[in-house]
């Protein structure tokens, strides 16, 4: 997890871990993607805390907040931990290394004197990259002159099309397409052609996310949240853009609508879900204005829960 470089707050941790707990089901075709599984969507997903504190040689304990840890049951219960970075840095094999061990290490199990670790399958998104940027990080562990490596996998959102999206059904990668335009900002900007273009994009897009919804494949809350979370990453990415970001918003559309949130509501909120938005906002990544918006809870009755929590 990240805060890009010289911007304070970027969302783009935020958004992918809203969409993890708030549409959890759009892990499924991501995890198949990448580590070429076969889930077919009715697997049961536990999402774990993201929590970790690792331990440090002078005894002390450092908080680390990994972007998602869960487990997918299938014939067999895996573990998958998944990280969303903006940009690939030097530093990302070392993080997940630690993040890994931990996750491993917090699970473990000690029987006859034997600790056993589960290394978590791990991936890692990255927003931008580069042709040098590889499918696969490794990391080589060297025990008694013997090597023990592990892969941390990688998924590249700007070498998807949407027509690859679509058909894959990786709709959680819908809020970051905006990063493939990138780097044609300024042209799009000043060019009314590029601009009309890059509209119709994303009305082909939010057309098919109304097609899917009402197909039924996913529900008006799994639209309304990718929506209101492109959305999000557009306000950021494009903040010096207006006409870009006027113009994709217009088409894209806006919240997500009351009576949705009012069934959703009525399902009733997990635990889970409000240990997640409890640590965001501790973390200062997200205000309590803004979790209990995504929790559709007043900001009062959200502050009695985290209250009771700590």
């Amino acid at each position: 997890m990240e805060k890009e470089k010289g911007i304070v707050g970027a969302p783009y941790d935020d958004v992918f871990r809203t969409l993890v707990n708030d549409c959890v089901k759009l892990l499924l075709p991501m995890i198949n993607e990448v580590f070429h599984e076969q889930y077919i969507g009715n697997e049961e997903i536990y999402l774990y805390p993201n929590e970790h504190f690792l331990n440090q040689q002078d005894g002390d304990e450092q908080k680390r907040i990994t972007d998602t840890c869960f487990g997918i049951q299938g014939e067999e219960l895996k573990l998958y931990h998944w990280e969303c970075q903006s940009s690939p840095d030097n530093s990302m094999l070392v993080r997940m290394f630690e993040y890994d061990s931990q996750i491993a290490l917090d699970r473990g199990k000690i029987y006859d004197n034997i600790l056993t670790v589960n290394f978590p399958y791990s991936a890692v998104l990255f927003l931008r990259s580069t042709v040098s940027v590889p499918d696969r990080m490794k990391t080589k562990i060297v025990v008694s002159g013997r090597v023990i490596q592990y892969d941390i996998l990688v998924m590249k959102s700007q070498t998807y099309t949407i027509k690859e999206i679509f058909e894959k059904k990786l709709l959680l990668l819908i809020p970051f397409h905006i990063f493939s335009y990138e780097g044609q900002f300024q042209e799009y900007n000043e060019d009314d052609t590029q601009v009309n273009n890059l509209m119709e994009d994303y009305r082909a897009i939010r057309e098919q996310l109304e097609e899917l919804c009402r197909t039924g494949e996913i529900d008006e809350y799994t639209k309304c949240t990718i929506v209101d979370m492109s959305n999000k990453v557009l306000e950021h990415i494009a903040r010096n853009y207006s006409r870009i970001r006027e113009g994709v918003k217009s088409v894209m559309g806006g919240k997500v609508l009351e009576y949705e949130a009012k069934t959703i509501l009525n399902k009733g909120i997990s635990q889970g879900r409000i240990e997640t938005y409890r640590e965001l906002i501790h973390d200062g990544f997200i205000t309590f204005a803004e979790a209990a918006r995504r929790l559709h809870m007043e900001e009062s009755e959200l502050m009695d829960y985290v209250g009771k929590e700590n």
